[in-house]
């Protein structure tokens, strides 16, 4: 079992933090957030990927152009400052920024604006000791931070098109064309690998932070990465491409619970015969970045270690697919040997059969509960492996995830067949009032060793409060929390029901002392 004491965390991405400038970043709300988090009792922080994200698609963490960098946008400005870097003159601005939602386009405006002062101020002072944490950070991650930054600034020379409309010598990467246009293109180059080392620095001095309050970060890795990406660019033998190096077939889901045309994603699916002549090393690089980065890693859409959902190229629904299998049980073997601990959780939702679960068995893996999925009134509904008499130990439980509706929406919008059951089911009254804490102190109650709620169902918010909803494209991964919402009363009450629950990891040990 991963997850060594009984404990509970609070979903909240990155981008949702309060900020001066537009969307949440690694500076002081960060920090003011991990002291609450340990007020509160908490001891793990679960975020969404970090990746860049893209305007173009939809700003979605599980879409981007590298799986392996770090979002440019979640930088600090504070801290640029804190570092020398910029001046507290550098971060006034005209900008008009929403405290409610992530102003995508705003921010990306003047946080690139900042990006270069701080570059070019780096590039004037270069000063010693931040020089040597560059060459070392360069040294360190040399396996993609040239394909990365190469691929950011290649792609702005090329006015954005994807990597397959590019010159030929380029898009197949011939060498001495490569190093032509690089060398060209060299501050430019520079100034992306340089936004990559601030982004690790901060990260890193906020990982130690909360690591010395007992506070672990969980992490989150898409399964698949975009076409448009310098890891399909870098690496195009590992995915299934056609002659002019286009996905021949791409992912989705079938048709389920959230469309019934299933989900058409659209990324390249893997080339595994090719991983497989490699012994998956890109997979393992992928896995081991993931690892240093956090305590615990989610693989989103674990049942593709089973089987994958693979679509036609060209199909305009996802309708039209076919499973097929993966080599999930050989590459998780390969992970085990790497981290004997298997700091991983399955993210075992949607249509699960018995391979994923014997792959999850195998492995020791736990997977996800979401009690939002408990309440549907049927004859097998007291069979659901959601509702909590059915929890066990190794899992986590979640009152609901980024994909789902906030407890309160689904209350208001759920039949009454549902309600009623779930009102019978904690013998009491649930109310829109109290549906949100009954729910929570489900979760808390529940045997399953790590609990984790989305901040929004702590607050008690209602569709208003909505990260993400599937099969739809815009709007999405803009909520905040706004500056004192998560206040002292909260705090206090939250560290009430993980004291209640048993879910307070320093003072169970003090009472075993």
């Amino acid at each position: 079992m991963i997850i060594p004491h009984r404990s509970c965390g609070i979903l909240l991405h990155i981008t949702s933090l309060p900020s001066k400038y537009g969307i949440g970043d690694l500076g002081p709300e960060a920090y003011k957030y991990a002291d609450q988090l340990e007020a509160a009792g908490q001891r793990y922080w679960q975020i969404l990927p970090l990746n860049p994200t893209e305007t173009g698609m939809g700003n979605s963490p599980y879409s981007s152009h590298s799986a392996f960098a770090g979002n440019p946008l979640l930088l600090s400005p504070e801290m640029l400052v804190e570092d020398g870097l910029l001046e507290k003159k550098d971060l006034k601005h005209d900008y008009s920024f929403p405290d409610d939602k992530v102003d995508y386009e705003a921010a990306t405006l003047f946080k690139k604006e900042i990006w270069l002062k701080a570059y070019l101020n780096y590039e004037s002072q270069k000063p010693k000791a931040l020089k040597k944490e560059f060459d070392a950070f360069l040294e360190e991650h040399r396996d993609w931070i040239i394909d990365y930054s190469y691929f950011v600034v290649f792609k702005e020379h090329y006015s954005e098109k994807s990597w397959v409309e590019w010159d030929k010598d380029i898009r197949t990467r011939k060498e001495s064309a490569m190093l032509k246009l690089a060398e060209e293109q060299a501050l430019k180059i520079e100034q992306q690998q340089f936004l990559q080392f601030l982004f690790y620095r901060q990260w890193n001095n906020l990982k130690a932070y909360c690591e010395q309050k007992d506070i672990h970060f969980i992490g989150d890795m898409p399964f698949y990465v975009s076409h448009d990406s310098a890891d399909v660019w870098a690496n195009p033998q590992y995915f299934k491409l056609d002659k002019d190096e286009r996905p021949s077939a791409v992912s989705g889901v079938p048709p389920d619970f959230f469309s019934e045309t299933g989900q058409l994603w659209g990324t390249p699916v893997y080339h595994w015969k090719n991983l497989a002549k490699h012994n998956y090393d890109w997979w393992l690089r992928r896995i081991n970045h993931n690892l240093q980065l956090f305590s615990l890693l989610r693989l989103d859409h674990f049942r593709a270690f089973s089987a994958y959902w693979e679509v036609p190229s060209g199909e305009e629904t996802a309708i039209n697919g076919k499973w097929v299998k993966s080599p999930g049980h050989e590459l998780l073997t390969l992970i085990k040997q790497h981290h004997p601990e298997m700091p991983i959780i399955a993210e075992d939702l949607g249509e699960i059969d018995q391979p994923v679960r014997d792959l999850i068995k195998a492995f020791d893996l736990p997977g996800m509960l979401v009690l939002l999925f408990a309440f549907e009134s049927n004859e097998y509904a007291f069979e659901s492996s959601f509702l909590p008499h059915n929890h066990t130990q190794n899992s986590v439980v979640y009152t609901g995830t980024h994909d789902n509706a906030t407890v309160k929406a689904w209350f208001k919008d759920a039949k009454a067949a549902d309600r009623k059951m779930f009102s019978n089911y904690v013998h009491q009254e649930v109310t829109q009032d109290n549906v949100h804490e009954v729910m929570l102190q489900l979760a808390y109650s529940s045997v399953s060793q790590l609990a984790i709620v989305p901040v929004q169902d702590v607050l008690g918010l209602g569709h208003e409060g909505i990260m993400n909803k599937p099969s739809t494209s815009n709007g999405n991964w803009q909520w905040r929390l706004q500056k004192n919402q998560f206040n002292a009363k909260l705090v206090k009450w939250l560290r009430q029901q993980a004291d209640t629950y048993g879910r307070v990891v320093d003072q169970r040990l003090k009472g075993l002392s």
